[in-house]
This record gives C-alpha cells, sequence and structure tokens, in this order.
C-alpha cells in the first residue's frame, strides 16, 4: 500500500509542529512549506484539513501561525491516516468500466483486510511517539535552517 502525497505531507506537517514548544514564535503556512520542502498551496490545503480533523490550531495576524493541538499529538497515528486516506477500497472494482471479475474475485475482500491490517499496525504509534528522541534533533534542525 502506497499513501497519498496529501498524506505524506500532512504527516510531515504535523510531526513538524509537533516539535514546537511553548516559548517558541509559531510558525506560518509559508514557513513550513518552506521547512518540509513542499509547496505552500499544498501545505495549506494540508493545513486546512488538519484543522478540521482538530490536530492543528490555526491564528491569524501578529503572534499567529500554526500551533498542533494537544489532541493532535495524542493521536494515532493509525487514525490520522485513516482520516486522511478515507475508507475507499485498495482496487477499484466498482469504476467505470467495473471489473468483470467483481462477481467471483475474492482479491478486494483480501487487500481489504491488509488495508486494515497496514492502519492497524499504525494504531499504537500516536504523533508524540513520531517526534521522539531520534527524529527530534532532525525536526528541529528543519525549524533553524533552510532544506538542502
Amino acid at each position: 500500500m502506497r499513501l497519498t502525497k496529501f498524506t505524506d505531507l500532512a504527516l510531515r506537517v504535523t510531526m513538524r509542529l509537533a516539535v514546537i514548544d511553548g516559548a517558541e514564535e509559531l510558525p506560518t503556512s509559508r514557513e513550513v512549506a518552506g521547512s518540509v520542502a513542499a509547496p505552500y498551496t499544498h501545505v495549506a490545503k494540508v493545513v486546512s484539513r488538519l484543522q478540521h480533523l482538530g490536530v492543528l490550531e490555526t491564528r491569524r495576524g501578529r503572534g499567529g501561525g500554526l500551533e498542533i493541538t494537544t489532541a493532535g499529538r495524542n493521536a494515532s497515528v493509525g487514525w490520522l491516516v485513516r482520516q486522511l486516506e478515507g475508507s475507499d477500497d485498495v482496487v477499484g472494482c466498482e469504476d467505470q468500466p467495473p471489473c468483470p471479475l467483481r462477481g467471483a474475485c475474492r482479491l478486494r475482500g483480501a487487500l481489504r483486510q491488509a488495508q486494515e491490517a497496514f492502519y492497524a499496525s499504525l494504531d499504537p504509534l500516536t504523533v508524540r511517539d513520531l517526534v521522539g528522541d531520534s527524529s527530534r534533533p532532525m525536526l528541529i534542525q528543519l525549524l533553524t535552517s533552510p532544506p538542502a
């Protein structure tokens, strides 16, 4: 299974925001886009979705920026990926034209099971875990230097 670029970017943005402590100035969407090496327009869409999910908050004006919420820090990575990826089938059996094998095929069910196993393996992992000791220095470096 391969995650969409949108989900990959949302996870990077979430991790980037999770290493900011309360004493630091909040970054803007444009600054986050630069630090995760992604187009601003893509990051803006991701920020909107993450805000809708309650993973982060946005503030306008002086002293504004992006901030991860407590719920965002404690969110299960499995839950977050499910929300971002959706619950669509891995294969498009009902697309137009529909697959001629769909009536007797067992592949769709097996792929659905594999997809759920993938998500379930991410369920115990939280965003807080993603920014733990080993990855924290790299994420903090993104805060202080532009990407190469």
